[in-house]
């Protein structure tokens, strides 16, 4: 395992930050697609797979089983309980990851050259045998009601299930995917082998790999790992209809700061304005000390640490989103300002200097993302599923580029809608009182 770890330190450093790779598009024999950088330095391979719908094909009433089923392909598969398991990747120097959010659940792997079939037969019983031992299934699902406890008490987590709730409603996005204590205690073994059946399909198969790995080399590695899964898993779930109603939504929480998530309808990820729309984001809230929304509310009134704002293209809906915390009686002051700069941006877009800036920033952070196999191969996976091209790399920046000052401000006239917008808050605010129905939800 020392070795493992160094061998990936080194590679990391070795490697330059860079955004010039050369992706190769492989199909297996079987019909498996992946994307491919072959690097070759040193004897090591990141893979990733991702199976499109997530914890949002969660059965009605089995809310949190593709979380807690996801939880538990590492605890134990085939003929090895979770500490075999544990010991055999251990022994192999051998890593996985397994995660789930609405819209996927996530496999990764790091191996060696040496130990890749070894490691892929026990990825390959996680994946088609795993166990679910009841003492394993227990202790996860003690794991996630810890989550789902410890979530009814931050701020943070509260607003950000309340704004859900109010824009999707009963849509899977309305709901955490852990689930509720309820849900969760309800599951069985049988809920969790359903949840497995109707995610890891090979309908809903997305693959990056790089490293010490041929075309040919993974196409076989593919049709081996992934060959025998279902055809098919679970229909995917309706688009959401977004229903933001504009105003303020209170919680009451005692704390001596509020949180306020705060937002409206967004713009899709292929939508050829999506760029202008990064920009127009990067300029009035995306994170950066120079933002308008850091400017005004931190640097110029002291109103909070900090304040951004963020475009989220999910597969299923988009919203434009942001969040800001401050003290109780300086949180309606904070959102104030807020709502006036989006209201300037959205009239007058802005300026030249921001424009260049923006674009400068954003061109100049993108290479710095291909810092090793694994980060790559997230990437490359990533532009699979949301569809872009195999030279989106090689283009990205000069869309960047091409982005005029007139295309902001057309977006932002068009994007933003200060009237549209939702603060959730949560807290105790002085001067702010909930404005909109208690049965405002999405429909």
């Amino acid at each position: 395992m020392k070795l493992f770890y160094a061998l990936i330190l080194t590679f990391a450093a070795a490697l330059p930050a860079r955004s010039e790779v050369e992706i190769q598009s492989v199909t297996s024999p079987g019909g498996v697609t992946a994307w491919l950088v072959e690097e070759h330095s040193i004897p090591f391979t990141a893979l990733e797979i991702r199976f499109r719908g997530g914890a949002s094909l969660d059965r009605p009433g089995k809310r949190g089983a593709v979380t807690m089923m996801t939880g538990l392909l590492e605890e134990g598969a085939a003929d090895l309980d979770a500490r075999a398991f544990s010991r055999a990747t251990e022994a192999l120097a051998t890593t996985f990851g397994f995660d789930s959010s609405h819209d996927e659940v996530s496999v990764s792997a790091r191996f060696l050259t040496e130990n890749r079939d070894a490691s892929m037969a026990l990825l390959k019983d996680a994946l088609q045998s795993p166990r679910f031992d009841q003492d394993a299934l227990d202790r996860v699902r003690g794991q996630v009601l810890s989550i789902i406890n410890s979530s009814l008490k931050n701020p943070g987590d509260i607003a950000n299930q309340t704004f859900n709730e109010t824009i999707f409603g009963g849509h899977p996005y309305g709901s955490s995917i852990n689930g509720t204590v309820e849900s969760v205690n309800g599951l069985t073994r049988e809920d969790l082998l359903q949840a497995q059946g109707d995610v890891l399909a090979r309908d809903r198969i997305y693959v990056g790999a790089v490293g010490d790995i041929t075309r040919e080399e993974l196409g076989m590695l593919l049709d081996d790992l992934l060959g025998d899964l279902p055809e098919t898993g679970a229909p995917m779930p309706p688009r959401a209809e977004v229903s933001i109603p504009s105003g303020v939504k209170v919680v009451d929480f005692a704390t001596p700061q509020s949180v306020a998530l705060f937002g409206h309808k967004g713009i899709k990820q292929d939508d050829p304005d999506f760029f202008a729309a990064t920009v127009l984001n990067q300029v009035l809230g995306g994170g950066s000390f120079e933002s308008r929304l850091m400017t005004e509310v931190r640097e110029k009134r002291g109103l909070t640490y900090g304040v951004s704002s963020y475009l989220v293209p999910r597969d299923l809906a988009e919203t434009y989103m942001g969040s800001v915390s401050s003290a109780n009686d300086r949180i309606a002051e904070a959102i104030s300002v807020i709502r006036d700069e989006w209201s300037k941006a959205a009239t007058e877009g802005v300026t030249e200097q921001e424009l260049q800036d923006a674009k400068t920033y954003i061109t100049g952070a993108y290479p710095l993302r291909f810092d090793g196999n694994s980060t790559i191969a997230n990437i490359l996976v990533g532009m699979q599923m949301i569809g872009l091209p195999i030279d989106y790399i090689a283009t990205r920046n000069d869309r960047v580029e091409a982005v005029t000052l007139a295309d902001v401000k057309r977006v932002a006239g068009e994007l933003l809608t200060p009237d549209d917008m939702l603060f959730v808050v949560v807290g105790q605010p002085e001067g702010l009182e909930t404005t909109i129905p208690e049965d405002a939800p999405a429909e």
